[in-house]
């Protein structure tokens, strides 16, 4: 039995399970494990200037390269920094990993006052992680480590946390470490299968809806086939953009709220397959039944009545579904000409919100397809949600409902990490970008080459305008900005200033074309409120 300490264990059960980059800063609670990560040739870590950014950087490189993302962080203020990012993966049913130190062993829940001590600091985090486990003694690292992935890789793909003291890092035992986790496809059973298919076969005008839970579960080939194979047409959530090509004949696109001819379309649906989300937005039809295609049981008919649950992974299920419609003999013309009608009015000046759509056309033009965008809590941001188009998989990436601002920057530099071959651009406002402007220094130490599009109006813009518009005026939402270009220039990044906008679009293929860490500032004054904004909630407004 090999002899290693708590430190090599786990770095060691980490690259067994396929990990080859972790995201963390070094600190002294840690030195058992980051002396194993340097002495480690199968793993290597990136170093942030902030705890914030590690869970932030750790979900993006999960997105992006549909894998597992790591963090790393001390106790307590870090694991309480991290916890951004976290709410940000939990939102939208992310793999990530937070490794935490923690206090030594016998002041564990003492409340005694140990460097980075927070009492009960696995209870803190619960609410945004799907488990939690802890690693007193080095001979318990590898069962949690494997704990850990099997919760990663099966089910809903939530964050999870370990945390570990500090001797069982560095003490010395004989260890056996453990094969990868396997991963679980479960398949609801046959008499329900066919029920599903028994209910969409008969309906008059189906329609998919499909999530994020598409893309955790790499069934994007088996989304695509089940709508050829069914003529059924697709929309999709905000997370689950890239579940299927947007030039795909069947795909209505990915919105966040129908309106127009889209909206008549879904009033009309008497079924809506929906696989892999939560169904946040409600049914588009009171009346319609739902068969909802989940991974996660609790999640099923949570909102909407009259569901149909087909408990199972996406890209098993998804199959067995469509021979269980053949069996029945399930049959209905293309909806291509539908579809496209619809993406016609979408597309048209009707379904269009200017100033913003201008400036997101400009930015899509010059960004190549494969490209992956990552949108800021923004007013682009809004918007790209149904009017960025996504010809790839994992190539949108955006905040869920977790809405953090600040979060695009470290969650771009980690979607470049995952995929180095891969163009990535962050588009940000300046409020957000402010919250991880030092990131830039990582983006340069490491050759991370993102292009950032920052939009600037020296303001907290959505909040400005809201406050003038709906309680007579604003408050305390001016930003006092550095010079960008400057700031570029102090980080190493190549600075660009886009002061036409009428040359955006150029500007991003140049930056593009540099293949290095770019800054491109565009400054800009207020917008009109973008449509996704526009229908507003009770408690957003003044009361009378």
């Amino acid at each position: 039995m090999p002899r290693m300490t708590g430190g090599q264990a786990l770095i060691r059960s980490l690259v067994r399970e396929g990990v080859e980059v972790i995201f963390g800063i070094p600190g002294v609670q840690m030195y058992g494990i980051i002396t194993a990560i340097r002495d480690e040739p199968g793993i290597r870590m990136i170093t942030t200037r902030s705890e914030m950014s590690t869970t932030h950087m750790a979900d993006g490189y999960a997105r992006a390269g549909g894998r597992v993302g790591v963090a790393l962080v001390v106790p307590g203020p870090g694991v309480y920094n991290a916890a951004g990012g976290l709410a940000t993966a939990y939102s939208v049913s992310s793999p990530v990993m937070l490794i935490a130190g923690q206090t030594p062993r016998d002041t564990i829940g003492s409340n005694t006052g140990a460097l980075h001590e927070v009492n009960d600091q696995m209870e803190i985090i619960k609410p945004i992680t799907k488990w939690q486990g802890r690693m007193i003694h080095p001979k318990e690292v590898p069962q949690g480590v494997h704990d850990a992935f099997r919760q990663l890789n099966n089910g809903r793909p939530r964050p999870v946390y370990l945390d570990i003291p500090p001797e069982a890092m560095l003490e010395l035992d004989e260890i056996d470490l453990l094969e990868p986790a396997p991963v679980e496809r479960p398949t609801p059973s046959e008499t329900v299968l066919e029920e599903a298919a028994r209910i969409l076969a008969g309906a008059s005008n189906p329609i998919i809806y499909a999530g994020s839970g598409v893309l955790r579960s790499d069934a994007m080939e088996e989304l695509e086939r089940f709508t050829d194979e069914t003529n059924i047409p697709v929309f999709t959530s905000r997370g689950g953009k890239g579940a299927i090509n947007d030039r795909h004949p069947h795909f209505f696109g990915g919105v966040s709220r129908a309106v127009g001819r889209l909206s008549e379309v879904m009033a009309e649906t008497d079924v809506m397959l929906v696989v892999g989300s939560r169904v946040a937005m409600g049914k588009p039809n009171p009346n319609a039944k739902i068969v909802q295609i989940d991974a996660d049981p609790d999640e099923i008919g949570l909102r909407n009545d009259d569901t149909l649950a087909l408990v199972g992974d996406v890209k098993s299920t998804l199959p067995a579904l469509a021979s269980s419609m053949n069996g029945v003999g399930s049959s209905r013309p293309s909806p291509a000409a539908t579809v496209a009608e619809v993406r016609e009015e979408i597309a048209g000046p009707e379904g269009r919100t200017e100033p913003q759509n201008t400036l997101l056309n400009a930015i899509r033009e010059g960004f190549p397809d494969d490209g992956i965008a990552i949108y800021g809590v923004t007013q682009l941001g809004y918007i790209s949600r149904t009017y960025w188009p996504v010809y790839e998989p994992r190539t949108f990436i955006d905040s869920g409902y977790s809405e953090n601002l600040g979060y695009a920057l470290p969650t771009a530099i980690g979607a470049k990490v995952a995929r180095p071959d891969k163009p990535v651009l962050c588009v940000s406002g300046d409020g957000g970008f402010g919250y991880h402007t030092p990131e830039l220094s990582t983006m340069v130490k490491y050759g991370i080459n993102v292009v950032v599009v920052l939009f600037n109006d020296n303001s907290y813009g959505n909040v400005a305008r809201d406050l003038d518009m709906d309680f007579g005026g604003q408050y305390e939402v001016d930003l006092h900005n550095p010079d960008y270009m400057e700031l570029a220039a102090a980080y190493g990044l190549e600075g660009m200033k886009c002061d036409d906008h009428s040359l955006l679009s150029r500007y991003v293929s140049d930056a593009v074309q540099m293949d290095a860490p770019v800054l491109i500032e565009v400054p800009f004054t207020r917008m009109p409120r973008p449509w996704p904004a526009s229908s507003r909630p009770e408690w957003t407004k003044p009361q009378k």
